[in-house]
């Protein structure tokens, strides 16, 4: 069994900044694409950055310039540099990530518990 712990959130002012973590754990063969996504009240899910196994980056259009997303292979962790933040950023921030164990067990789209992020004006 694998595992995706998140860490990092918590209350900030806008214009703050706040860094996640996303550590994998478990009998981890691999980690191809990791993301993190995020879910305001009343709100869909949406991707707010991703990253392949090979470090490429994708970012929703709403983070651009401010959040910035990366990962440490041999820790099996992404993070979430979060910058100049906004009150619409609000939401609980989930891990997402494509992990195989060594058994060969694929877990596609993989979820950790999320974490919460909270932007006063």
């Amino acid at each position: 069994q694998v595992q995706l712990v998140e860490s990092g959130g918590g209350l900030v002012q806008a214009g703050g900044s706040l860094r996640l973590s996303c550590a994998a754990s478990g009998s981890i063969f691999s980690i191809n694409a990791m993301g993190w996504y995020r879910q305001a009240p009343g709100k869909q899910r949406e991707l707010v950055a991703g990253i392949t196994s090979g470090g490429s980056t994708n970012y929703a259009d709403s983070v651009k310039g401010r959040f910035t997303i990366s990962r440490d292979n041999a820790k099996n962790t992404v993070y979430l540099q979060m910058n100049s933040l906004k009150p619409e950023d609000t939401a609980v921030y989930y891990c997402n990530a494509d992990i195989v164990d060594y058994g060969g067990r694929y877990y596609r789209d993989y979820w950790g518990q999320g974490t919460q992020v909270t932007v006063s004006s």
